[in-house]
């Protein structure tokens, strides 16, 4: 058995436990397949892209594409709430900064020394929390995240559609059926503060 099928087979193992005895936390049986890593990571325009976070990286499945598409000088973040997930992901990724809250995303991003993020890659399952903690990662996203800058996240369902289109432009829904389950790419561009601003005092006015 070669060293990377053996590293492939312990992955889906480690997914499947966690996935018995932390559902809330993980959203799939199986690690993210290739195909939707590769859509993921496709979505980036990684020469404009100098700050990036991956939330809910897991195994690194998606990770592992991050670190062939960016560019050398790319600073990437890495988030995974689950301690021995987090650990190996400090271990194959050491020259990226992992960290274990999500919902201290803003903190991280000032404590990095960092303005703001271009770009922000997600595999966090949405569907299995409750509303208040939607809304509050979808809140420290769009605060970390610059005007026009990318939030691109997978889901297994369209549930997320309406919240994401108040804070987004939803550019493209990407349906990939080579994964378990299949699943649905949503690329999303942050709204400008300025053009929410005047939406409000629009609104006011009526």
């Amino acid at each position: 058995m070669t060293m990377g099928l053996k590293r492939a087979i312990q992955e889906k193992l480690l997914f499947l436990y966690h996935f018995f005895y932390k559902p809330g936390q993980i959203g799939s049986v199986t690690p993210s397949s290739k195909y939707l890593a590769q859509k993921m990571v496709e979505c980036v325009p990684w020469h404009e892209v100098n700050y990036i976070a991956e939330l809910g990286a897991g195994t690194g499945a998606i990770t592992k594409h991050i670190r062939t598409a960016a560019q050398r000088n790319t600073k990437v973040l890495l988030f995974e709430k689950d301690p021995h997930m987090l650990k190996t992901l400090k271990v194959e990724f050491p020259n990226f900064s992992c960290y274990k809250n999500t919902t201290e995303l803003q903190a991280v991003v000032y404590e990095e020394g960092i303005e703001q993020l271009d770009c922000i890659i997600s595999g966090l399952p949405f569907f299995n929390f409750p509303q208040t903690l939607r809304d509050k990662l979808i809140e420290q996203i769009t605060a970390t995240l610059k005007d026009n800058g990318l939030f691109i996240a997978f889901q297994y369902s369209q549930q997320m559609k309406k919240q994401l289109s108040y804070h987004f432009h939803l550019e493209e829904i990407k349906f990939v059926p080579l994964n378990v389950p299949p699943a649905f790419v949503y690329v999303c561009r942050k709204k400008e503060q300025k053009s929410l601003f005047v939406a409000g005092l629009n609104k006011t006015e009526q």
